[in-house]
């Protein structure tokens, strides 16, 4: 049996050389709204069927979502600005093109953009490389004629990607992908070109997973306090990583966006937390660790 290409070097977190973030800060909190648009028809793949429900259209679940950007977003975007958050957008860039007051919204606070694919109803499983190079040549095009910045990393759309996806990533100049949530810290991974790391996303801390598993806003503000308590406290010895994940059309419900609020005022209350952006934590660490981590997960692995 043929097995997939490691990607990643394992390297148990207890004895890695530390990190410290900027300042000798604790924790690097980067906040990342999911800002999607998706198809109304959308074309089926022969793999994954954007709407199961039903046949096509499915206007249930299309206006759902489309409810994050005709409302939510506005709302969610007066609790971030209440904490002077500066977030890392997990942006479908067709939302640059078919919302412009959304876009400008974002650009006028100086945002972060990683790629999530052009729309959350497009997949990249089922692309040839030649099909996924032009992707990502599109999303780099695309995102600069908008907003005048660099495409650095991608969470793939609906977190999906090619065995491939890493290589051509790199290849493409991005420094960082979001869909390895195996990790508490920054690591390399592996390609064939250029350097890729791993910046940790979640699905724990994540308001697409827990309100649709029928949480309610008191859960989610307890995951999230718990899960910074606990690195804040590890994170005096070696950096930790935390991210919240947030979608317009669930956070930005009138029931629940005083959660985020109430998440944000705990977690910002508090010394030692580097409130930063994904590409920020990806040049930081490509800058200053990059090399040492391949240096010792080498080791141990020659070791082994």
């Amino acid at each position: 049996m043929s097995l997939p290409p490691y990607r990643v070097q394992y390297s148990p977190i207890i004895d890695r050389p530390p990190i410290r973030w900027p300042g000798g800060e604790r924790v690097a909190l980067w906040i990342s709204p999911n800002i999607e648009h998706y198809e109304y028809q959308p074309v089926f793949d022969g793999q994954r069927d954007p709407w199961p429900r039903m046949p096509y259209p499915d206007v249930r679940e299309y206006s759902y979502c489309d409810y994050g950007n005709r409302v939510g977003f506005w709302r969610m975007l007066k609790a971030l600005d209440k904490f002077n958050i500066r977030c890392t957008v997990s942006l479908n860039l067709a939302v640059l093109e078919h919302y412009p007051e959304v876009k400008a919204a974002m650009v006028e606070r100086d945002w972060d953009f990683m790629s999530h694919g052009i729309y959350n109803t497009q997949y990249l499983n089922t692309l040839s490389e030649e099909e996924e190079r032009a992707f990502y040549e599109d999303c780099i095009q695309t995102l600069e004629q908008h907003t005048g910045k660099r495409l650095k990393g991608m969470l793939g759309p609906a977190i999906s990607g090619s065995e491939a996806t890493p290589d051509l990533m790199a290849e493409a100049g991005l420094i960082y992908h979001t869909d390895w949530m195996h990790d508490d810290q920054p690591v390399p991974i592996d390609v064939k070109s250029g350097k890729l790391i791993s910046v940790p996303y979640s699905v724990e801390t994540n308001d697409g997973i827990i309100f649709r598993s029928y949480a309610d806003g008191e859960n989610f503000y307890r995951i999230c306090k718990d899960q910074f308590d606990q690195l804040y406290r590890e994170g005096e010895e070696s950096g930790r990583v935390m991210c919240i994940a947030i979608h317009p059309f669930l956070t930005g419900q009138p029931h629940r966006i005083r959660y985020l609020e109430k998440t944000l005022d705990y977690i910002m209350s508090h010394d030692g937390v580097w409130q930063t952006t994904a590409d920020d934590i990806a040049d930081y660490y490509i800058q200053n660790y990059y090399d040492e981590a391949v240096a010792h997960a080498t080791a141990l692995s020659d070791r082994g």
